[in-house]
């Protein structure tokens, strides 16, 4: 291997877990990662066999562990993607508490991030998932490209709402993926008060930023170009 290939560290998700405790924007962006990844985790767990309860006190056992071990300062770019670094630690702590016949409470006494962990709503959500012979692993991929999809347009309504058009993203995001039903062009450049031939050009814009933003988002846990790429495939190949 190249010595000089750029470590871990360097990655953005790296540099988020080794910021200081007490740095209020590390903690933010730290939370950011398991709000992002809580859900892929809890239904890799369901689809293992844990049930609900179990489920969520592991993944939050799980982050909590992590951060308390500063785990991803550990993590080794040679043995996979970050969202594999995640899956594999997630197993291997799920597994740990199996042999020590316990669940972990929630944290276990350690400090804990603020996730917006619903159980609930999890357990309807995971309700959803196609009953088929998917894989724990291949249930993960798909919702780990799921929330990262989610991240990168709840980036881009910030952005129309920052710019004083929310009522545009709402509008033109039909657009962005096939649905069942998509709407006229005429009819949403009526709403939207534009010409055609104006519209047509919104929809085009929003779909380069899309892409730029998913870009953006898989880019925080890759190293290069090639991974990049490589991500973005494994992505779109996990929710087509």
């Amino acid at each position: 291997m190249n010595s000089d290939r750029p470590s871990f560290a360097t990655t953005h998700w790296s540099k988020v877990w080794q910021a200081s405790k007490d740095d209020s924007s590390g903690r933010n962006a730290r939370q950011q990662l398991c709000q992002q990844y809580w859900y892929p985790l809890y239904a890799f767990l369901r689809r293992s066999g844990h049930d609900p309860h179990a489920s969520e006190d592991l993944v939050q056992g799980f982050f909590a562990d992590l951060l308390a071990r500063e785990g991803l300062q550990h993590a080794d770019p040679r043995r996979g993607r970050f969202r594999s670094f995640l899956l594999t630690a997630c197993r291997n702590y799920a597994a740990n508490q199996s042999r020590a016949q316990r669940t972990a409470r929630r944290g276990g006494g350690r400090q804990l991030l603020s996730i917006d962990f619903d159980p609930e709503r999890a357990e309807q959500r995971y309700g959803r998932e196609p009953i088929d012979e998917e894989t724990p692993e291949r249930l993960f991929q798909r919702q780990w490209a799921l929330a990262v999809i989610d991240t990168a347009l709840d980036r881009l309504a910030s952005e129309y709402a920052n710019a004083g058009n929310p009522q545009w993203f709402a509008a033109l995001r039909p657009f962005l993926a096939p649905c069942d039903e998509p709407p006229s062009t005429e009819t949403v450049a009526r709403q939207l008060q534009m010409t055609p031939g104006a519209l047509r050009v919104a929809i085009h814009r929003l779909r380069r930023r899309f892409g730029e933003a998913l870009r953006e988002e898989v880019r925080r846990t890759v190293e290069s170009d090639e991974e990049l790429e490589e991500e973005l495939r494994a992505l779109l190949a996990a929710v087509r």
